[in-house]
């Protein structure tokens, strides 16, 4: 599967990247030179003519990046786990009266105790990859794990109520 992406200079404005989809479309963001940043849709009939265009803040620039990343991250990791045969990904909510909540990943100890590697925290929108033990878990955290069955059950008790 490979992405095509074109880098188009537009002369007085910025640069324009293009990304080309298997339906023909073309999905493009305009980089101002000011900072502005537009997202824009062509028509397949005419893919000089944009259809759509949406002027993002930064701010809205980034909460879609975020989007998007997270989408595609937590799909990967699902088929990831899919192809081998045992293996499972998992998301397990932070419980609201967890015993974990504001401390430490680190200190669920969970790879010793389970052997089951903590890959993500979801908070809202964003996706943190690979969280350090330091990473502090949070109200509304979502754990992505990978592992074995029995693992992953054992993590969501420990997350739950402690080491037993």
């Amino acid at each position: 599967m490979s992405v095509r992406i074109e880098k188009v200079d537009l002369p007085g404005i910025g640069t324009r990247h293009d990304l080309l989809t298997d339906g023909g479309r073309r999905v493009s963001v305009v980089s101002h030179r000011d900072g502005e940043r537009d997202l824009a849709l062509f028509d397949v009939d005419d893919p000089d003519a944009s259809s759509e265009s949406v002027a993002l803040t930064d701010d809205e620039a980034a909460a879609l990046a975020d989007l998007l990343g997270s989408s595609v991250t937590m799909s990967r990791l699902t088929s990831l786990a899919g192809d081998a045969e045992g293996l499972f990904t998992e998301q397990l909510a932070l419980p609201t009266d967890s015993p974990y909540l504001n401390r430490p990943l680190g200190d669920t100890k969970a790879r010793t105790r389970t052997r089951v590697s903590i890959v993500a925290l979801v908070r809202g929108d964003k996706v943190i990859p690979s969280p350090t033990p330091a990473e502090v878990l949070r109200p509304g955290d979502v754990i992505v794990a990978v592992g074995i069955r029995e693992g992953l059950d054992l993590l969501a008790r420990i997350v739950a109520n402690g080491p037993d």
